[in-house]
């Protein structure tokens, strides 16, 4: 059986990932989690169900103990969620962004190497890319460019760096990197979703405006070169980005180090969704048009074809209506 440690399971895509390891039967999975932006009510739902997941609460900057931790349970893998994670705020407070998610990822790196644990999955995201110059139709792919334009894609970018240099050095590491575009909806039977306080996530911040937990919402921008003005993303469920992990997993314990673009391949506006969110709850909410965040790029769509041919991953949830709609069943469950 594989031991498997996620940091950051607490959270919104870890814990659909701890999830799917659990259920996937020859795993046990460890959470490691500081609960600054995780949920110990998610673990707790979650081993209620499922009787080989163990949660640990601490947070990746205590250096001495991750070291100790490590040495102590030698782990077959490492699947890296925590993070921070929101892009104005990494604006305003780089060395947060650069401390948690450069320094203390690269520290979990080194203790992987201590330790003998040699496969590494991290969660990386599309704004490492920055702001392309064009867009193919078929999306941005792996050999782009990186150029992220905020401190969030920087300190990402970095630790892409030190996994690749990392496995450089030490032949029997592998790591898959996973460049997420933008994540959304809830579980399909309702059972864990986002639970995020005071969140950006624009499908999120949609739900809770339908649901009357927020007067109105913003659009942020709509001067963008896009067809509507307002910025284009490109959504992926989060059971489909969860499975990603897994397959990732499967694919460098059998090959090597790679990394994957994780999005459906076309995108959909701020209005779009909106327009979405309006349709599925019936509500015809207020949405105000605003000034533009700092570092929100105007398109950020994946080609995610080296994924699918490689590890054949799957996607099943492509469809915004679905995606809208897990997310407000979700978000009525936490009224």
């Amino acid at each position: 059986m594989k031991k498997i440690l996620v940091t950051g399971g607490a959270g919104y895509i870890g814990s659909h990932v701890v999830r799917q390891f659990a259920e996937n039967g020859n795993c046990s999975v460890t959470v490691l989690d500081n609960l600054s932006t995780g949920f110990a009510s998610t673990i707790e739902t979650l081993r209620s169900k499922y009787s080989n997941i163990e949660f640990v609460q601490a947070d990746l900057f205590q250096w001495d103990f991750i070291a100790d931790f490590m040495r102590n349970n030698k782990f077959d893998a490492v699947v890296h969620f925590a993070a921070s994670l929101i892009v104005p705020e990494s604006v305003t407070e780089p060395l947060k962004y650069y401390l948690n998610n450069t320094a203390n990822t690269a520290n979990l790196i080194k203790c992987c190497v201590e330790s003998g644990t040699n496969r590494f999955v991290f969660s990386s995201t599309a704004a490492v890319y920055g702001e392309p110059e064009h867009v193919p139709q078929t999306g941005i792919n792996e050999l782009s460019l990186l150029n992220p334009i905020n401190p969030y894609g920087r300190s990402k970018m970095f630790s892409e760096h030190v996994l690749r240099d990392t496995a450089s050095a030490h032949p029997d590491f592998k790591f898959a990197i996973l460049r997420y575009f933008n994540v959304a909806g809830a579980s399909s039977d309702g059972l864990i979703g986002q639970s995020t306080l005071n969140a950006t996530h624009l499908v999120k911040v949609a739900a809770e405006t339908a649901l009357g937990k927020r007067q109105k919402m913003s659009i942020f921008g709509t001067d963008y070169k896009t067809p509507d003005g307002t910025c284009v993303r490109d959504y992926i469920h989060v059971e489909d980005l969860a499975s990603a992990h897994l397959r990732a997993l499967e694919y460098i314990d059998a090959n090597g180090s790679d990394i994957f673009n994780c999005g459906y391949g076309h995108g959909y506006s701020v209005r779009e969704v909106i327009d979405v969110m309006r349709k599925v709850s019936g509500v015809d909410f207020r949405a105000d048009e605003a000034s533009r965040r700092a570092g929100d790029p105007a398109l950020l769509i994946s080609d995610s074809t080296k994924m699918r041919e490689k590890t054949g991953w799957v996607p099943r949830y492509d469809d915004l209506e679905y995606i809208c709609r897990t997310a407000l069943d979700w978000e009525k469950k936490l009224r």
